[in-house]
């Protein structure tokens, strides 16, 4: 589905996103979602005039399993770099537990169809044999040129990613647009995090980006600015 222009996320809703950004004719995927979606890759490339071969790069925003869904296979079958902040590069490879915490209120239907969703695409977890790490700041060097910011709290290593050219900040779970347990819609911290008040403490870090666009890792894209996505959470917070 189009996002934006040179932007597309791959599959037909937004329970778990994965990410295409093409720059200059090649592309960047930004987190890996489920095995499954791999499925869904030459489709979504072919909307955007390219192919397989045009996938530059895989860059993680964190290392949960329901982000680095084939990241692995694109690692091992195309031979596709995969990054992710240091900090969580141990989770990425399984060698730490998942520093995930409840998810907070519950509702059934919504947590149901979570489930299903992830069992129709792909529930087994295939951690990565290797990784390369960025630091807090970085540019990389992938198509679209992303600045990293690191935005703990999600995860020791949840990291944002703004792609300049795009005007669009992709934000992996250090905020999302739709609660996976709950059925929630608008910003909101993400469920499962590891430290959900150092994650609402950590969103002044992007709420000055000069973005346009933000894409969470769960929901709808945002189409305003960081700093309006930000607001939104305060607010919703401090009533409640």
């Amino acid at each position: 589905m189009e996002i934006a222009p040179r932007i597309r996320r791959i599959g037909r809703d937004s329970i778990i996103n994965s990410y295409l950004v093409e720059e200059g004719g090649e592309i960047t995927l930004v987190d890996a979602g489920l095995s499954g979606l791999w499925n869904s890759l030459p489709a979504e490339l072919g909307a955007m005039g390219r192919q397989i071969e045009d996938v530059r790069a895989i860059v993680l925003t964190h290392g949960h399993s329901d982000h680095i869904g084939f990241a692995e296979r694109g690692r091992r079958e195309r031979g596709w770099p995969v990054s992710i902040h240091e900090l969580d590069a141990a989770l990425a490879r399984g060698e730490v537990p998942n520093p995930a915490k409840g998810g907070g209120p519950l509702k059934p239907i919504p947590l149901l169809r979570f489930a299903w969703w992830c069992m129709s695409h792909g529930v087994r977890i295939h951690h990565l044999g290797a990784v390369s790490t960025y630091g807090d700041g970085a540019t990389l060097d992938v198509p679209g040129s992303p600045r990293v910011t690191l935005v703990p709290g999600h995860t020791p290593g949840s990291a944002a990613l703004y792609f300049a050219g795009h005007d669009a900040l992709l934000v992996g779970d250090a905020l999302c647009t739709y609660a996976v347990t709950t059925g929630r819609t608008g910003p909101q911290i993400a469920p499962f995090s590891a430290d959900s008040e150092l994650a609402l403490s950590n969103l002044s870090r992007i709420e000055g980006i000069d973005a346009r666009l933000v894409l969470p890792g769960h929901g709808p894209a945002w189409t305003g600015t960081p700093a309006g996505a930000v607001a939104a959470i305060r607010s919703a917070a401090a009533a409640r």
